[in-house]
């Protein structure tokens, strides 16, 4: 009966530390809200991919589209960086999320009428781009807000994100195929509609303790060159930036070019697209719960380094393989090497910021991430037409190898910067160790 208590006790325990920042009233309201909200964004997401192809059957036209959607991000991101640094992130996300619910009515409304073309998607997927391009950067941003600024726990309320983003991807591109095959593509448009209402809502609930900000007499221009300057000049920020920018463009790909693998590789459908995309989903929530189980920032600069090289591989066995099984499996493996790559690094980039450049940073991060993805989708459409989806995905795979390559080579050349770290940002001893640890290195003197 003891053993059976302690073990009880234990699994309590486990799960108080692994969900650790659901105490915080305005963080549960947050994943509350996001989960439904993006399984909605998935299912528009997928119906979207699968639509351009049907109209179209053009790879090309896939990368043209995902060029629209996303090239806003790439441009307008370093001024919502500044924004966010300025402004009330709250009021700023009720703003972007009503508009994004807006864009989805009209997509509904198009398909339903059947008056859709290539181009109703481009031009609306441009508008999308732009709403995401101040929504995602201070989002990333809000997280510190949200949490009543305890740093303390932003690496777990970045895992417990990342958690929810990819389950959420799990189950969206699952309705999704199921929805195009039964009821056709409109209804996926209009439930991610309904979706937003539930974001807007526990936005409306949340009580934010924010940091005053010091007004900013300087011209957006100057805020902004500043913002570059502290990005690119500080090392550890800069190589771990650098190295996401690359695999979001070589990476984008793999998404990109699912349809044309499950149809004309995998001779599958719509369901079959939708298993590719949900395989890859829970790959990275798998990710995603492993980083729920750390308690710092203790090794995430070699798990960067590892999480490319599994993304790499995955993406290059992946690219030949014509058995639905291996499919998954290299789905599920490259998801969760993106996501624990993508995940560690927005840990680190928050911890070594920092406050008053912490928007900027995270702009810089999202164009990383998500901005480099449209000249991904653009380049990887005209290769896919030139040498094949196959060879697209090997070039992608070989070359995030060879960038992991070197930025693991850079790692011991970060010891400089980390005592800096540690005096300007007044940051704890134990996780400025963590840090110095994260880069495998040691601070001397």
């Amino acid at each position: 009966m003891i053993h059976y208590t302690k073990k009880i006790e234990d699994i309590s325990n486990w799960f108080s530390v692994m969900f650790r920042t659901l105490k915080y009233k305005n963080y549960r309201l947050f994943i509350g809200g996001q989960s439904l909200s993006l399984i909605g964004t998935w299912i528009q997401m997928v119906a979207t991919t699968w639509l351009v192809y049907k109209i179209t059957n053009s790879a090309f036209m896939l990368g043209v589209v995902g060029f629209s959607g996303q090239i806003p991000l790439f441009i307008l991101a370093p001024i919502a960086g500044i924004i966010a640094d300025r402004w009330n992130k709250k009021r700023i996300l009720l703003v972007t999320q009503s508009l994004a619910l807006v864009q989805a009515l009209v997509l509904s409304v198009i398909v339903f009428t059947n008056i859709v073309t290539v181009w109703h998607l481009i031009v609306l997927s441009i508008i999308l781009g732009i709403i995401n391009a101040f929504d995602m950067p201070i989002r990333q941003a809000f997280v510190i807000d949200m949490l009543d600024n305890q740093k303390q726990d932003l690496s777990n309320a970045i895992a417990l994100n990342s958690s929810m983003v990819n389950g959420t991807r799990l189950i969206g591109p699952s309705i999704a195929g199921i929805l195009i095959a039964t009821v056709g593509d409109g209804w996926c448009f209009a439930i991610n509609s309904l979706s937003y209402v539930a974001v807007i809502i526990s936005l409306l609930r949340m009580n934010i303790i924010s940091i005053p900000k010091i007004k900013s007499t300087a011209r957006v221009l100057t805020e902004l060159k500043e913002g570059f300057s502290y990005t690119f000049g500080f090392k550890p920020i800069k190589y771990l930036i650098l190295l996401l920018a690359l695999v979001s463009l070589v990476g984008t790909p793999l998404t990109l070019l699912a349809p044309v693998f499950a149809k004309d590789y995998l001779h599958g459908n719509s369901s079959t697209f939708g298993f590719l995309m949900s395989a890859y989903g829970a790959g990275a929530l798998f990710g995603a719960i492993y980083l729920l189980n750390k308690k710092n920032v203790l090794g995430l600069g070699k798990l960067i380094a590892f999480s490319v090289l599994l993304f790499g591989t995955g993406l290059i066995v992946f690219s030949v393989s014509r058995i639905l099984w291996l499919s998954i499996i290299m789905m599920i493996i490259s998801g969760m090497g993106m996501m624990l790559h993508v995940a560690s690094t927005n840990t680190l980039l928050q911890t070594i910021t920092e406050e008053n450049k912490r928007g900027r940073v995270m702009s810089f991060y999202s164009m990383a991430f998500l901005g480099m993805a449209p000249f991904g989708n653009l380049v990887s459409g005209s290769l896919a037409g030139l040498i094949g989806a196959p060879g697209t995905l090997i070039l992608g795979g070989a070359s995030c190898i060879i960038g992991v390559s070197v930025y693991f080579k850079k790692l011991p050349s970060l010891h400089q910067f980390v005592k800096p770290i540690y005096e300007r940002l007044g940051i704890i001893p134990e996780v400025a160790t963590a840090i110095e640890k994260a880069s495998d290195v040691r601070i001397s003197g």
